[in-house]
């Protein structure tokens, strides 16, 4: 009775599989998505081009858009991770990351549940500081303590920056 509960129970960790394949659709979906954005802002500064016009917001909307796919295909590669980590730590190593003898890939490698919040963390940290980015871009500053403002955020900002590349490094 004891082995068939505890096999049930150590089977049971299959179940993340869901998380697995819907976190990698997820991810498809995302990139598909910010392609497509990427597509069509490249379209939208083609015709502009070509029709010899040069609307009000132009650049604004242009580099809107591209930083407004960047942050999709951010929150693509988060799901990404999220799958191969869970892969990982609850089914079993990815043998095809290890084939041909060659070291595993340490971008996707995942031992622990930390190093797996930690990748997760960080991604969603870029993902915060572009749509800070995006939002400042379309922020009108008409006065010397908004551009104040605007150099303390990108201070804060960079600073967090350097703390957040200094988490999990071993010195």
């Amino acid at each position: 009775m004891e082995k068939l509960f505890e096999n049930t129970l150590w089977n049971s960790r299959f179940i993340i599989i869901l998380a697995v394949i819907f976190g990698l659709i997820g991810a498809v979906v995302l990139f598909v998505v910010a392609s497509f954005d990427v597509f069509q802002t490249a379209a939208y500064v083609i015709s502009t081009y070509i029709n010899h016009a040069h609307p009000e917001h132009f650049h604004e909307e242009v580099v809107g858009g591209i930083i407004g796919a960047v942050d999709l295909y951010l929150i693509g590669v988060v799901m990404l991770i999220f799958s191969f980590g869970l892969y990982e730590l609850f089914i079993s190593d990815i043998d095809a990351a290890k084939e041909n003898g060659e070291e595993e890939n340490q971008l996707l490698a995942i031992h622990s549940l930390d190093q797996l919040k930690d990748k997760i963390s960080k991604v969603i940290v870029m993902v915060l500081v572009v749509g800070f980015f995006q939002k400042v871009g379309h922020t009108e500053f008409t006065t010397a303590l908004d551009m104040l403002y605007l150099a303390l955020s990108i201070t804060a900002v960079a600073v967090g920056l350097y703390f957040l590349s200094k988490v999990g490094k071993k010195h």
